[in-house]
């Protein structure tokens, strides 16, 4: 097929048959970048996704030009499978396809915490590969009391993210660290970062119990440490391709300490995420080393080109220890490349930007 014109691009999201056959370009969350394709003179069709129709949604994606995709890694139970299977086929005819789902598995699992953590936004990682390796390191790594952090390979929305650590009373006494590796009877505190779950007192034995499913069908789990200025906020830096095209600032989040005088269970409702333009001052040093030192870090470490890297994806940083000058130091705790939404309206342009730029390549 020859396309023509400035070029076609379908927004692929999750939905039912019946929302595939509603879909507009104005009745979806993406309203507003449909109408930015539009004034660029690209067309931008809505491409509503589900399992049961993807032969029907792969033969809309062979009449387009690229496809920029929306869709969970877990999605009301179900995995990304047979989505990703049907986009590298499309992939393989010359479509476009951000993100790529072999671009994703680089850089869209926590395991890019690991794997990424001596560029410079690393902090105290490991990885787990079984769950006899967890059973073993991870009581080794709560001995000296710190909390730390557990998270399943892949997911989204805090599932399966664990901040777990011993009471204080069985980690320190009055005096002097404690150092007494636990056993599987030995109570630690943990707390779910899905939404609504609650601080918890189980056995270590009962916590690990509960994470045998992450090690399920290849499964694995990154063990990060935990950061002391979480209350502090969180950063969310929005890429498209290796440019900052925004940020959100989030001051509480799933894994906030209880307010003081509350019970150590009640923690708040994570509070609204704040969007910013690229040129906001205060983050302006997070930036430069984003752009300049990190993800040109990632792209040699991952073996990832330019023009590979998502059209639209983000990063989160907590702030780390400050220096002995007192410059703040972030530690990364996530990216985000399968789903990214919502997203500052300075993004915009550089979306449709981006994709106009590979869709030229394409034609050429």
């Amino acid at each position: 097929m020859v396309r023509t014109g400035c070029g076609r691009v379908a927004i692929l999201y999750p939905g039912d048959y019946e929302a595939r056959k509603r879909a507009t370009a104005e009745n979806n969350r993406f309203a507003d970048l449909f109408r930015a394709f539009t004034a660029k003179g690209i067309h931008a069709e809505p491409a509503v996704f589900r399992d049961d129709f993807s032969d029907e949604v792969r033969n809309q994606l062979m009449q387009v030009d690229g496809v920029l995709v929306w869709v969970n890694p877990i999605q009301d139970g179900q995995s990304r499978s047979i989505l990703d299977a049907m986009l590298r086929r499309v992939a393989a005819t010359g479509v476009f396809v951000s993100a790529h789902p072999d671009i994703i598995l680089k850089l869209g699992t926590k395991e890019v915490l690991y794997r990424t953590r001596d560029i410079g936004w690393g902090c105290d990682t490991h990885l787990y590969e079984s769950m006899q390796q967890m059973r073993q390191k991870l009581p080794l790594r709560l001995a000296d009391g710190r909390a730390r952090i557990l998270k399943q390979h892949r997911g989204n929305g805090g599932d399966g993210v664990w901040k777990v650590q011993l009471p204080i009373s069985s980690s320190r006494s009055s005096s002097e660290r404690i150092i007494v590796v636990p056993g599987a009877r030995t109570l630690v505190r943990v707390r779910h970062a899905k939404r609504g779950c609650i601080e918890e007192e189980i056995t270590l034995g009962e916590f690990l119990e509960r994470c045998e499913q992450y090690f399920i069908a290849d499964g694995r789990m990154i063990d990060q440490e935990y950061q002391e200025r979480l209350p502090e906020g969180m950063i969310r830096c929005y890429l498209v391709q290796n440019n900052v095209a925004g940020f959100g600032h989030q001051a509480i989040n799933a894994l906030f300490p209880a307010p003081p005088g509350t019970p150590a269970t009640e923690a708040p409702e994570p509070g609204p995420r704040f969007y910013h333009a690229p040129t906001k001052p205060e983050f302006q040093a997070l930036k430069r080393r984003l752009e300049q030192v990190w993800v040109p870090a990632v792209q040699q470490l991952l073996a990832i080109e330019t023009e590979w890297l998502p059209v639209l994806w983000d990063c989160d940083f907590l702030l780390g220890p400050k220096k002995e000058d007192g410059e703040d130091t972030y530690v990364l705790c996530e990216i985000n490349v399968s789903s990214v939404a919502p997203y500052p309206e300075s993004a915009l342009c550089y979306i449709v930007d981006a994709t106009a730029a590979r869709i030229r390549d394409k034609k050429r």
